[in-house]
């Protein structure tokens, strides 16, 4: 196990229950929201209907670094967006499933597909389409910044707002309970 957790609770990013600890160890997949989780929840819009969005280095490479790890991730979104699509493909996520506005079924047929019980399965997200997952799943996530209501019903906060590196908390925290964040290596992507 990481130096850094022996017998403690404490993370990378502050102290924890010991509960989250212990689930976060079984973890085989991470699936995440993207609006308000990679992203701080704005979408800029140009004169002539360019949608941008803002994604931080700091997640790619966790994203990169927990699938080098063994550990699946995909993302479930409500929206559709080639942006997204290819910010996925440059961090060599699989599973990418967008314009579902009720994610728990999508969510559901992924881990019947992939063979993952719900339980090791953990689910980050921001707002109120996020919840069901948030409460099915092994390890729900809410980010710093979410709705006060998903906060309120998740295992874990991250210390990070969405958008500013909650993603990589979330991986960095799985790494360092599956003991494998020593080994971390690349290049911010």
């Amino acid at each position: 196990m990481n130096s850094v957790l022996n017998s403690s609770p404490n993370t990378l990013y502050g102290m924890v229950n010991e509960s989250i600890l212990v689930k976060a160890k079984k973890i085989k997949l991470l699936v995440c929201d993207v609006d308000g989780v990679f992203s701080d929840g704005r979408i800029y819009l140009g004169n002539d209907g360019e949608e941008l969005k803002a994604f931080h280095t700091k997640d790619g490479f966790g994203i990169k670094a927990l699938g080098s790890s063994g550990v699946a991730v995909a993302i479930i979104t409500g929206r559709r967006s080639a942006i997204v699509a290819k910010r996925m493909a440059t961090l060599n996520v699989k599973h990418i499933i967008q314009g579902q506005e009720d994610k728990l079924p999508a969510l559901l047929t992924l881990a019947k597909e992939l063979a993952i019980s719900i339980n090791e399965i953990a689910y980050i997200g921001d707002d109120m389409p996020d919840l069901p997952c948030i409460m099915q799943v092994g390890l729900g996530i809410a980010v710093q910044d979410a709705h006060p209501m998903v906060i309120t019903k998740a295992d874990y906060t991250t210390f990070v707002r969405g958008g500013f590196g909650a993603v990589r908390e979330v991986c960095d925290l799985i790494m360092q309970c599956q003991g494998s964040l020593d080994g971390t290596t690349g290049a911010s992507v």
